[in-house]
């Protein structure tokens, strides 16, 4: 039977990277992958985005709201949803492993679409994101996704201090007396995509505690 994997890690941890890695894996034995990841994700647009530099293009986005199970098989068809002929090649090779990066930012519906194709449509999914917020808070998909994967591994990185790193922080960038200082924030939006004005970085518990003042959430 086919699984449902979730590789998960702080950031910085290689997840996408890995993502990239396997599908090179599957692909140099002649086999078919699919890429996606949710639309919300906007870093890269259309892109998987490796901090090493690596990038590659999707499949497909998945947009809010909508099912995996259908948007699944249209891909795995070869059916492109937004061509005027609609499906384009009826001799595609059957996908071996669908890959799906920032997995956090699923809904638990679309988690649980991950697991019905992997059961029943017997293609091994890969998932790959960040466990919790930088206010130590779970994600819904990363929540599903621990709750449903048979398989659960986590990739490591280090904090600044040399220690494991297990918890995301968010930086914003402030003008203070004429220059631009980063600075440590620990309140609003779940969802803030890394970029010019927000980035992150991943600490220990030990430097996480010193930096927020002790708290957590």
């Amino acid at each position: 039977m086919a699984k449902l994997y979730f590789r998960y890690g702080a950031m910085n941890s290689g997840k996408s990277t890995g993502l990239l890695q396997a599908a090179f894996n599957y692909e140099e034995r002649g086999q078919r992958v699919l890429l996606a990841k949710p639309q919300v994700d906007s870093k890269g647009e259309g892109q998987i985005v490796s901090r090493l530099g690596v990038t590659r293009p999707v499949d497909f986005l998945i947009p809010p709201g909508v099912g995996l199970m259908d948007l699944f098989r249209q891909h795995a068809l070869g059916d492109d949803p937004t061509a005027l002929l609609t499906h384009v090649n009826t001799e595609v090779k059957p996908v071996a492993c669908l890959l799906v990066d920032e997995a956090q930012f699923l809904e638990p519906a679309q988690v649980d679409d991950l697991l019905r194709i992997a059961v029943l449509r017997g293609v091994p999914v890969m998932a790959y994101g960040i466990r919790t917020d930088f206010r130590t808070a779970s994600f819904p998909g990363s929540a599903r996704l621990m709750e449903l994967a048979h398989s659960l591994e986590e990739l490591k990185t280090i904090c600044r201090c040399g220690r494991k790193a297990i918890f995301n922080t968010r930086k914003i960038v402030s003008a203070q007396e004429g220059e631009a200082v980063e600075r440590f924030i620990f309140e609003g939006d779940q969802v803030a995509i890394d970029g010019v004005e927000v980035t992150y970085e991943s600490l220990c518990g030990v430097c996480y505690l010193q930096e927020s003042g002790g708290r957590l959430g």
